[in-house]
């Protein structure tokens, strides 16, 4: 089943999904299969490659090296167009719309488009939205943009719903890696209330309980990354 399919049948059924998000620039290759001998007793569903930056071009690497350890789709998270793999299952096209900043509204997808009409890529389009997390990110310093802040509730709720009517597939709200406050259960449940397509939630996770918060809040996916960056024992607490 293709992976947008296997999103939205885990919606119907009410069925959580969590992607664990890889950093290129934060992973060392020779980590990865004792890392990943975890994953397959935890809740992952996903795997996400990807970061604001790859200043090194290691995205190929490491998605090559989780093919070879999991049986889960990988998916691309990229920051900008350079960082596409044709060896990962899956790519998030992202558009930042929470900015006005072209770069990242049409132009890394332009110069993405090139490569991705050759590619047997599954292409997720992708409303990424920025969230004030309590802290200037990493995607807010290459993006250029502001995130919206946490009580600008109607701001975000029409964001997100002129993600849908566009024709978005998924609908991201980011609080920003390392992020000091996720996005809050009141906006994930007003959102989620409105949309009808999937809603992903990252930034800021580091606890079973605020992943649980989120769940219950409405969100169909969350993005944990840091968390597993600091302690991989973290997928301990996330077992089946």
């Amino acid at each position: 089943m293709e992976i947008y399919q296997t999103i939205l049948s885990a919606k119907e059924k009410s069925q959580k999904l969590l992607a664990v998000l890889i950093d290129p620039e934060k992973v060392a290759l020779n980590n990865l299969p004792t890392f990943f001998k975890k994953v397959p007793q935890s809740i992952a569903s996903h795997i996400f490659v990807g970061g604001s930056t790859d200043e090194n071009h290691q995205t190929e690497n490491v998605v090559e090296a989780i093919k070879k350890l999991t049986q889960l789709p990988v998916i691309i998270f990229p920051g900008d167009a350079s960082q596409i793999s044709h060896k990962a299952d899956g790519i998030l096209f992202l558009s930042l719309i929470s900015g006005r900043n072209p770069e990242y509204l049409i132009e890394q997808q332009i110069k993405a488009a090139a490569i991705l009409k050759n590619s047997d890529l599954e292409i997720l389009s992708t409303a990424y939205i920025l969230i004030d997390g309590g802290k200037n990110t990493a995607v807010q310093k290459i993006s250029n943009t502001t995130p919206i802040e946490q009580d600008q509730l109607e701001l975000i709720v029409n964001t997100a719903l002129a993600g849908e009517f566009s024709g978005k597939k998924l609908i991201y709200l980011e609080a920003g890696s390392g992020a000091t406050m996720p996005v809050s259960q009141k906006i994930i449940k007003e959102v989620a209330r409105q949309l009808k397509i999937p809603l992903v939630i990252g930034g800021g996770i580091r606890s079973k309980k605020q992943l649980d918060m989120a769940y219950e809040a409405g969100a169909d996916m969350v993005v944990i990354g840091t968390a597993f960056e600091n302690n991989p024992s973290f997928f301990d607490i996330l077992r089946k």
